[in-house]
């Protein structure tokens, strides 16, 4: 590609985001306004995404929205699993460097999905397995990606105490008990629980984020309580930022300091 042509796929990039930011389409105005860039250039850009599928022209509203092709390349991207991928070999080098079982899950409502597990030989089974849910406000890696969430999403999960569920008598019971929770994984840098999902293992973990900044999984390491004193905690709390920062990086995001 060429240095004239680079802008312009620049611009066409920034254009859809700005589409999948909204709810619905927008005036070809405001997207000039928004992006900074002459009308001129903005009905450019918008007449070849539309001729290509990407964006759609809604000539009744006079409004643009995302069109088929920004949705063939997201259910693309859903079918490649590439998060998968590029998790699986870092977690299978997390548990290695731990040597203990380490996990990725996603956030699904209230719940985190379990999408991989490495398992450590001699290591405790786990209640986790690929496809399990369990509540988010119980699991480390579901704290680590609620902490990362704006407080408003946040507060839109759990509406009322109804949402949250205890489990072996442990978990917060309230919006309140939830937030300080979270702000202690914020200022720890990662997130912790242990006895809450099973007794006798505790876990620690990490968010991993979008290039928007946004938590799209949740790294953890499960260990014995008695088995694992602070040095070593410490340790296993070290390649959980690791292994999160790296799947970070290379899904284009930028770790939090």
């Amino acid at each position: 590609m060429g240095r004239s042509e680079a802008p312009a796929a620049g611009h066409a990039l920034a254009v859809l985001r700005l589409l999948s930011r909204h709810a619905g389409p927008l005036p070809a105005a405001s997207i000039a306004r928004s992006l900074g860039l002459p009308r001129s250039t903005t009905y450019r850009l918008l007449g070849v995404l539309v001729e290509h599928g990407f964006v759609v022209h809604l000539p009744e509203e006079r409004r643009y929205g995302l069109g088929v092709g920004a949705f063939e390349l997201g259910s693309a991207y859903s079918r490649q699993e590439p998060m998968q991928r590029l998790a699986r070999p870092l977690l299978s080098r997390l548990a290695d460097r731990t040597g203990h079982n380490a996990h990725l899950v996603v956030l699904h409502g209230r719940d985190v999905l379990y999408v991989i597990e490495e398992r450590v030989v001699g290591r405790p089974s786990l209640v986790t397995d690929v496809g399990v849910r369990l509540p988010a406000s119980l699991t480390a890696s579901g704290l680590a990606v609620l902490a990362a969430l704006p407080s408003a999403q946040v507060r839109a999960l759990y509406p009322s105490p109804d949402a949250f569920v205890q489990r072996n008598g442990q978990g917060p019971t309230s919006l309140s008990g939830l937030r300080r929770v979270l702000t202690t994984v914020r200022a720890d840098g990662f997130a912790s629980e242990s006895h809450s999902v099973t007794p006798g293992l505790a876990s620690v973990a990490s968010a991993v984020l979008d290039h928007n900044g946004h938590p799209v999984a949740g790294i953890a390491v499960t260990y014995p309580v008695d088995e694992v004193d602070e040095t070593a905690r410490s340790g296993i709390v070290a390649a959980t930022r690791w292994c999160a920062g790296e799947l970070t990086r290379r899904l284009g995001g930028a770790p939090r300091s």
